[in-house]
């Protein structure tokens, strides 16, 4: 048995995705596995496999769509595994996939909850896990007896300004043709973007008339938008799981026959930014007040000063509210609040203290109060939970 396996990672480095996997394979690596691991980042051995296989590897780990360096490296004799997310099968290297099916039914479901009544998905024509996320989606929805409004056009294959400019004229075209509010799923993160800027320029609000929901997870991304972008991650964790005890597997004499084709990787739950905390709601009175406590619920804003802002008086705005949110203005003050607090427990090393203050709460007591009786657990065990689950890749 070799003590040490020379095992080549191929990928493109600086797609936050794969930054992911690489984190997920490094903590595979530490308990699993003994490898002598070089990274090819750049992914030149997709392109250019000689170059990578003229320095001899017991293994390969490929998210790149590249069916010569795969079957280069089989005519070697050299164990694969295929993570690029295609269709196609390469011939003694077992694939894995997202599930990119039940990414759509993720998106679906999600919106249904919400309460919209109006749906749509943006993709790319040219690109076979796109259609499959929208096929997803427009599955679920036809399910639940929903309709679904579709724009696609080719991915070029890499982001230009002149293309991106072009394709967010043609949507807020499109967008301005959809029935208010409604729900749209985008194919990835990139497109939830061109989206946002579809929205900006043909002045429609997000997400009281246009709720916005990417796929990938990739932050940096999710948050230079504005609203920040909800978003479905792919569960990398799993993912290069698999990945690696199949190469570790391959590279000790197992029979590449002896696994699945592919094995697909269902997604983890929605993380929930601001392009879809809303509920759908046809009242354009409550829909304006949402956003305001949104936008000033950390701000000390009152349920007087949201009715005096939407023009209605106080006792109908809580009929309103009753009605199409099913809880009292006050209270969803006080959702917003914790939904921030969360955030900051998860993201900051902050005090409570600190977090009680930046969350519109005068004493960091009370603020604990707040939060346990509407979450059943303290600050304190909630950021302890969070940091447990990110240290185990969740």
């Amino acid at each position: 048995m070799i003590e040490r396996p020379r095992v080549a990672l191929v990928l493109r480095g600086w797609l936050e995705e794969n930054l992911n996997i690489l984190h997920s394979l490094a903590k595979f690596k530490r308990f699993n596995a003994k490898w002598h691991v070089f990274v090819d980042d750049q992914a030149r051995g997709a392109d250019n496999p000689d170059w990578l296989l003229d320095q001899g590897w017991d293994g390969i780990i490929c998210k790149e769509r590249s069916g010569e360096l795969f079957r280069k490296a089989r005519e070697r004799g050299i164990a694969c595994v295929d993570m690029s997310d295609d269709g196609n099968l390469r011939e003694g290297c077992p694939k894995m996939r997202p599930n990119n099916l039940a990414i759509g039914h993720t998106g679906a479901e999600h919106f249904i909850e919400k309460g919209f009544r109006h749906f749509a998905y943006c993709g790319f024509g040219n690109e076979l896990w796109s259609r499959e996320r929208g096929e997803g989606y427009i599955e679920a929805l036809t399910l639940a007896g929903k309709k679904c409004a579709v724009f696609e056009s080719d991915y070029p294959g890499v982001s230009v300004p002149a293309w991106e400019f072009a394709e967010e004229d043609e949507m807020a075209k499109w967008i301005d043709t959809l029935p208010k509010p409604v729900a749209i799923l985008a194919c990835n993160d990139l497109r939830a973007m061109h989206i946002v800027n579809a929205c900006h320029q043909g002045e429609f609000r997000v997400p009281e008339e246009v709720a916005i929901l990417g796929i990938n997870n990739d932050s940096a991304r999710c948050e230079l938008c504005s609203p920040s972008l909800s978003s479905i991650p792919v569960d990398v964790t799993e993912y290069a799981r698999v990945a690696g005890e199949t190469l570790e597997a391959l590279m000790k004499g197992a029979d590449p026959a002896d696994f699945k084709e592919v094995t697909y990787i269902d997604p983890l739950e929605v993380v929930t930014r601001r392009s879809t905390s809303i509920l759908a709601v046809e009242d354009p009175a409550v829909a304006q007040a949402l956003n305001l406590i949104r936008e000033n619920a950390c701000k000390g804003i009152t349920v007087e000063q949201v009715a005096k802002s939407v023009h209605i008086s106080r006792s109908l705005l809580e009929k309103r509210f009753r009605q199409y949110v099913g809880r009292s203005p006050q209270v969803e003050i006080r959702h917003a609040q914790v939904m921030r607090i969360k955030q900051m427990l998860t993201e900051t090393e902050l005090s409570l203290a600190e977090v009680a203050e930046i969350t519109g709460f005068e004493h960091p007591e009370y603020m604990s109060v707040v939060f346990k009786r509407l979450t059943h657990t303290t600050p304190s065990a909630y950021r302890k939970k969070s940091k447990e689950l990110a240290a185990v890749g969740l």
